[in-house]
């Protein structure tokens, strides 16, 4: 009796290929036939559930997606059941920063997704993220919430404030990425700023000063 085959397993398969060449080559130097190479599978197969190179990173992108959000679910647990405001943030933020080799690979490949479609109509069809919001009103809401408890200036502007955060996130994990910071200095910068948002009267708040060893390891 033939092996029935299973069609998600084998599209993850080559998935996790695409993502290991254009973790060592770039995004923009894979082809299809080095993923199927990678995955020690014909061409024709990699071309059968995928049919083209775009759909193959867009489907890669989705995967490489979903590992992060299970590592950001994992940091979030270990902070602890009920961590606040303050602590939740930091984990999210300190999930996407490039620290080991898995976040770096979700870094660089995010970043070059985005350039190419920039100039690559068929990448550009492709929707990037399906909410491309989504962090920011995460973001936004936390802090309001901070704010209504008293944990947070309630002098800035929350949704402000959570733009501000992850533009500076990305903006350091690149240059974590080209090794113009360490992810030490990166991680101080980034506590900085949210010492300076989680104040009440000028005053840094409990919560604020909540650390965990969770939080401070990559």
């Amino acid at each position: 009796m033939p092996k029935r085959v299973d069609h998600e397993e084998r599209r993850t398969q080559i998935a996790e290929a695409l993502i290991q060449v254009a973790g060592r080559r770039g995004l923009h130097a894979v082809g299809m036939r080095d993923v199927a190479a990678e995955a020690g599978v014909s061409l024709r197969l990699v071309q059968y559930y995928f049919e083209t190179k775009e759909k193959l990173l867009f489907y890669g992108l989705q995967h490489l997606t979903n590992r992060f959000t299970a590592r950001v679910g994992a940091r979030l647990a270990a902070v602890g059941p009920d961590p606040g405001p303050r602590a939740t943030i930091e984990a999210l933020l300190l999930a996407s920063l490039p620290t080991d080799q898995e976040s770096r690979t979700f870094h660089l490949l995010y970043s070059s997704y985005s350039i190419l479609s920039v100039t690559d109509g068929a990448l550009a069809a492709q929707p990037f993220i399906d909410s491309p919001d989504a962090a920011e009103n995460a973001l936004t809401g936390l802090l309001e919430g901070a704010q209504a408890a008293g944990l947070a200036d309630p002098g800035t502007d929350a949704r402000t404030e959570a733009i501000s955060l992850l533009a500076m996130t990305a903006t350091m994990g690149t240059s974590i990425l080209v090794a113009q910071r360490t992810p030490d200095s990166a991680i101080a910068v980034l506590r900085h700023q949210l010492d300076r948002i989680f104040t009440a009267s000028g005053h840094i708040t409990p919560d604020a000063r909540q650390r965990t060893d969770t939080n401070t390891c990559p």
